[in-house]
This record gives C-alpha cells, structure tokens and sequence, in this order.
C-alpha cells in the first residue's frame, strides 16, 4: 500500500480529526489546513474535521479557523507543515489516538504515526494536491484555491528554484480539474496597505550591509508604532530583496512584545542558511528559513554566524 493509500484509509477510519500546522502562520500553513479540513468534510460529511492554530488577520480572506474548546475522544491528529514538535500551535500530541505528518522541511522532530515527508516538495500545499489528486478525497474549486494560494505562496509565484516540473503540472492540474480563475486570487494576497509600503521604504532607507554581502536590519517596537505596523509585517516584504546584486544573504530581526520575542527571517541567493537557524532553535528550508530568539545579544551572534558564513560561501565560489 503506497503512502497516499495509508493516510485516506487512515482518514477513513476516524470520525474525529483535528488538524494542526505551525506557529506564525503563513500561506501554506493555512491553505494546507483548510484545503484539507474541506476535502475531507466533502468526502466524508459525517465526520467532524477541525482545524486549529491562531487566528492571523493578515489571512484571513483564506477562510475561517475552527474553535475547539475540547478534543474529542478517538481523534486523529493530522499536522501540517511543521517538522518540530515545539512549532505545533495550540495542541498537545498527547491528546490523540494517532497522528500523521505532512510536511515539505527537512525532518527534525519524528512524532507521526505515518510521516509523509518530501523535502523537495516546493510546499505542503503542493503534497496535498498530490494526496488528494492520488486517492477518493474530494477535490473543489474552493478546495483548488487554498491548495494554490499556498503554492504560489511558498514560491513566490513559481521563482524559488524549490520549483519543479511536479510543481507546475499538479499546479496544471488544479487549474484544469477545478476551472480555477487563479489571476483573481494574487489580490488579496498580494495587496499591501499604504502603512506597510511606508514601512518597506524605511527598511529600504536602513539595510545595513557587510563587506561580504550579509544584509540585515534590526526593528524595534517602537519602529513598528512609528509606522503603525505589526511584527508579522515585515514577514510579507523580506521576498523583495531577492533581486539586489550586492545582496548574498539577508535577514530582518523584528521585535515581538506581545509574544516577548525576536522575529528573525533569513533569506538567501546562495549560501544554505538553515543549520544555523537550526542551531538557534529554528529552521526551514536551504534558502528560506526563521528563527525566534530572546534577546537582541543573540541577534547579534546569530548576525556574525551569517556574516562568516557568506565570507566562507564567497571564498569557495
């Protein structure tokens, strides 16, 4: 029984399923939820099928998140996009019967029952399609345009190098097996108040850049006030950067009050940057990765850590 057969029949089984994903959030976290929710309530609707984490009004034109005040009893557990355990939101693993995996980042924590991870899967949108595309699970335009949304999210629309032929035909596929009008959903994903604009022109105005070409830029609360935005912002912008020649690596380490923390996102155009973000406690992919750290003194030795790193990546190159 090939791995999709093994996670329908499991489906299958469990009139109870709770569906989880990462902490923070973004477009395929979300889109893989409720794609899935969605699929499996179509397919089966006796079923009660939830998806959980924490509300994100940057998203939520994506559709709703479930409340669940508590766990059913024989419930199966599916997470999402998460490849550690402490990056789980708002679950505890045990709290259900059996869980399931699925997953596009190089593995960290094993904590599924059946795990379904492809590392070179451009996103766990991109895995669902194929699940869903591979088994009896119902596939609607509604269902198409999360599972896209979360595509061309993770990509950047199709320009991360992640891309591959199995991403444009599954992408094909969805267009053609749904009808799907997919020029009408990069608006609202793309769409930017003029606030934020603002803001990227500040960090703009305020990269610092080293002798090896590491970019970053440190941004405080009261930044985020001056400009009247929030620390998932500068999240949305850091995508921009990709196309500066002088630019190898680059990282935007924005302050947190709220969760008492230090946001740290980290790109790159060449240099692998995801063992080091794993050594401070986070990870994610060869070129895209993030971090959430305590204090600004860690910012800086995560900040040398990437400087020597690009030094050591121009050398070689």
């Amino acid at each position: 029984m090939n791995i999709y057969k093994q996670i329908y029949k499991t489906i299958k089984k469990y009139n109870n399923i709770v569906i989880a994903r990462h902490i923070g959030a973004d477009p395929d976290a979300i889109g893989s939820s409720l794609a899935l929710r969605d699929s499996i309530k179509n397919t089966f609707p006796h079923k009660q099928v939830f998806t959980v984490g924490s509300y994100s009004s940057r998203f939520k034109f994506m559709g709703i998140i479930d409340k669940l005040d508590e766990i059913p009893s024989n419930c199966l557990l599916i997470v999402l996009d998460t490849p550690d355990i402490k990056r789980i939101d708002s679950i505890e693993l045990e709290d259900f019967e059996y869980i399931i995996k699925i997953d596009h980042h190089p593995k960290i924590d094993d904590y599924g029952n059946i795990e379904l991870i492809d590392d070179e899967a451009s996103s766990t949108c991109q895995i669902l399609t194929e699940l869903i595309l591979s088994t009896k699970l119902k596939l609607t335009k509604e269902i198409a345009e999360k599972l896209y949304l979360g595509i061309i999210a993770d990509t950047d629309r199709f320009l991360h190098d992640y891309t591959s032929s199995k991403t444009f035909a599954l992408t094909t596929k969805l267009i053609e097996k749904t009808n799907l009008d997919f020029t009408s959903l990069y608006e609202p994903l793309y769409a930017h108040p003029l606030v934020e604009v603002r803001f990227q022109g500040y960090i703009y105005q305020n990269l610092k850049i080293t002798d090896n070409g590491l970019a970053y830029i440190k941004i405080t609360d009261d930044c985020l006030k001056k400009f009247e935005v929030d620390a998932a912002s500068t999240g949305n912008m850091i995508n921009d950067l990709k196309f500066i020649n002088e630019i190898q690596v680059w990282i935007f380490c924005t302050e947190d009050v709220k969760s008492n923390i230090i946001r740290v996102n980290i790109r790159s155009n060449g240099p692998y940057i995801n063992e080091i973000a794993m050594k401070y406690g986070g990870g994610g992919h060869k070129y895209a990765s993030g971090v959430r750290l305590p204090s600004w003194e860690i910012v800086g030795e995560l900040i040398d850590d990437y400087d020597n790193l690009v030094k050591k990546y121009n050398e070689k190159n």
